[in-house]
């Protein structure tokens, strides 16, 4: 299997003990649930695994949640690992709660540590990448003390808050910003119900990236689901609390009754499903033999699919492209003489043209600016120049759009168009207090 569709990883523990997989938080390694594996690996076969370009895991990003776990099943197949219980802290939590959402047969129980249905705002975290991609790692580095930790253990234990610092100092940064994008696209608050593992949510009282009011939400839609709250802590619980922590997944772990061990050749691995799921035909579900040749009596009639509707795709790109909150602010604005106005774009400019698969979201981005530049249309020019950092283009590959314009659209054109985006890459690039 090749080394992109695989994960870094490290077990501890006896070969045929029950199988515990730890996942970690954006920007940490897997040393960050170090004092855990002593009293954890005692009874269990810990698997831990660096997210991509961290920790010097191989820098192969990840567009989605998704993508991961499904990376993490397939390095857990290659050890013929089949069931085994799950902890995760933040990032390492959403891929728990996707694992837990479309593997359940894998899952003997879970735990989520400082995790949510939905990690703060997709613009937030587009933004940070926006933010990375001008100014590398060194500002997200540098805020992590006062984000991870309460200010009393970050000034007292300042080896740990420099360890810290340095572990994001050495994440590449492209694996960073694809894991921010990945986070941007997560939300799974509707579908909460759908897991059904006994589940451990831990939070930090004092965590103000993902709060105790997150947790709260999990437990609630989680139906086997129990809250421990950690008074005095912040976003890492497991290394500011980490005998608390060891102590609620010993536990946790235990009273889950995890009795398939999923170890070696002892293991037997999940089989493909048959390809004779149901079909549906119309208004009836008809069984589909393998090898059933077209237009049999056996096999169903061809029904021509209706082209779908490129509104919802539509709506989803532009999110996606210009933040939530500027959508949500044009939604709001549109009234009876202008809601139609405000479809035809999402249906047609986004749901139809920006997701042809011609030319990347990076080039048309390119191509709107420039167009946008020559129309004079600079209040729009505004958003776009946000969409292009959004997109992957940094502050000097849009100044070098701009300065094209100058020789192709004029230079008082050219001259409106970088006063403006040059109030936008400000605003987007500088790094928050």
């Amino acid at each position: 299997m090749s080394e992109s569709k695989t994960l870094q990883h490290r077990i501890d523990g006896p070969q045929d003990a029950p199988v515990l997989v730890i996942g970690p938080a954006l920007g940490t390694t897997w040393h960050m649930w170090d004092r855990q594996i002593p009293e954890l690996a005692r009874r269990r076969r810990v698997l831990r695994f660096d997210l991509p370009g961290h920790g010097g895991a191989p820098a192969h990003p990840v567009t989605s949640v998704s993508e991961l776990a499904d990376r993490l099943v397939a390095t857990l197949d290659e050890l013929g690992i089949d069931r085994f219980g799950y902890a995760g802290c933040g990032f390492g939590g959403a891929v728990g709660a996707d694992l837990a959402l479309r593997r359940p047969q894998r899952l003997s129980a879970l735990a989520l540590v400082s995790a949510s249905a939905r990690f703060g705002t997709p613009d937030e975290y587009r933004q940070r990448g926006v933010i990375v991609r001008t100014n590398g790692l060194e500002p997200i580095a540098r805020s992590v003390p006062e984000r991870w930790f309460t200010p009393d253990f970050a000034s007292v234990q300042q080896a740990i808050a420099d360890w810290s610092v340095q572990m994001v100092r050495t994440t590449d940064p492209g694996c960073y910003i694809a894991a921010c994008e990945a986070l941007a696209s997560f939300d799974i608050r509707t579908s909460l119900e759908r897991i059904g593992v006994p589940t451990l949510v831990v939070a930090g009282s004092e965590d103000a990236v993902t709060t105790p009011a997150d947790a709260r939400v999990l437990v609630a839609g989680i139906k086997d689901a129990r809250l421990a709250l950690v008074p005095g802590t912040s976003h890492l619980v497991p290394v500011e609390q980490p005998a608390a922590v060891t102590d609620l997944l010993v536990r946790h772990f235990d009273s889950s009754g995890q009795e398939q061990h999923g170890s070696g050749g002892q293991t037997t691995l999940l089989r493909p499903v048959p390809s004779t799921a149901p079909a549906q035909t119309g208004s009836h579900t008809a069984v589909v033999p393998p090898d059933a040749e077209p237009g049999s009596a056996e096999a169903p009639p061809e029904v021509e699919t209706p082209r779908p509707d490129p509104y919802e795709q539509g709506m989803k790109v532009r999110r996606a492209v210009l933040g939530d909150a500027h959508v949500d602010q044009a939604s709001a604005e549109a009234d009876d003489f202008t809601r139609d106005f405000q479809e035809l774009i999402t249906r047609y400019a986004w749901g139809e043209v920006w997701t042809r698969p011609g030319i990347d979201r990076r080039t048309r981005s390119v191509v709107t600016l420039t167009a946008l530049v020559a129309g004079g249309h600079f209040e729009e020019l505004a958003f776009h120049t946000r969409a292009a950092l959004r997109n992957g283009l940094t502050p000097a590959e849009i100044g070098e759009v701009l300065m094209h314009t100058a020789v192709y659209c004029g230079v008082p054109a050219a001259r409106s168009a970088f006063r403006v985006a040059r109030e936008v890459i400000r605003q987007e690039t500088t790094p928050q207090e």
